[in-house]
């Protein structure tokens, strides 16, 4: 079956721009990380260029060998290097405590699989490190600007707070944000934003 990803990104603008989402942005300048960052979902590689130049490691993992490609190439201009993986994550292997951060902005996937990744996640940070996502909520579907439409790939809140209970949650927001991504998200939208810190540290940095 044709990946409708591929087509989508095959374009030679970057369909949702080459600046980082802007919640990601903003609280990785107060989180200051450093070491191994993973996104996943990653697209077109906006998020993981802007990672790898604030200094970390940055490994990108998408479906679509069109988005990697364009990663690839964005990464070269702005003089930094992202490792890219193609990934489908029904297949993803998390090895535990492997990441200090792993990022996932507008990544939207099937219930099931959702859930599974969600707690491939949580599994493969290491102890002080951080999940911190942007994504669309259930509520987006009549805002019409941008994501599915298909209900069944976007975010409830109880996705992130139930799977991460143990954690200490350090920001949570449901509502609505303006967003100007690209061509394909524009406008009023309605988000779940989730940051955690993976507990066992001590000595883990703390969101200011």
């Amino acid at each position: 079956m044709t990946n409708p990803w591929n087509k989508r990104f095959s374009a030679e603008n970057y369909v949702y721009g080459t600046e980082p989402n802007v919640f990601l942005a903003e609280y990785q300048n107060k989180l200051q990380l450093t070491g191994d960052a993973l996104a996943i979902a990653e697209g077109e590689g906006r998020n993981a260029v802007y990672l790898a130049q604030q200094g970390m490691n940055v490994t990108a993992w998408d479906y679509a060998e069109a988005g990697l490609e364009k990663t690839k190439k964005l990464a070269e201009k702005r003089g930094v290097e992202v490792t890219t993986e193609l990934m489908d994550l029904n297949e993803a292997d998390w090895k535990s405590n492997r990441w200090d951060e792993i990022v996932c902005i507008f990544g939207h996937l099937p219930t099931e699989l959702r859930l599974k990744t969600l707690k491939g996640v949580k599994d493969a940070i290491k102890p002080g490190g951080y999940f911190v996502s942007e994504v669309y909520s259930t509520y987006q579907i009549p805002y019409e600007s941008g994501g599915p439409k298909d209900i069944e790939l976007l975010y409830r809140p109880e996705d992130m707070i139930q799977t991460f209970s143990d954690w200490r949650i350090c920001h949570f927001f449901m509502g609505e944000v303006v967003r100007h991504e690209g061509d394909l998200h524009n406008g009023l939208a309605h988000v779940i934003q989730f940051i955690g810190q993976k507990p066992g540290q001590e000595d883990g940095k703390l969101l200011k």
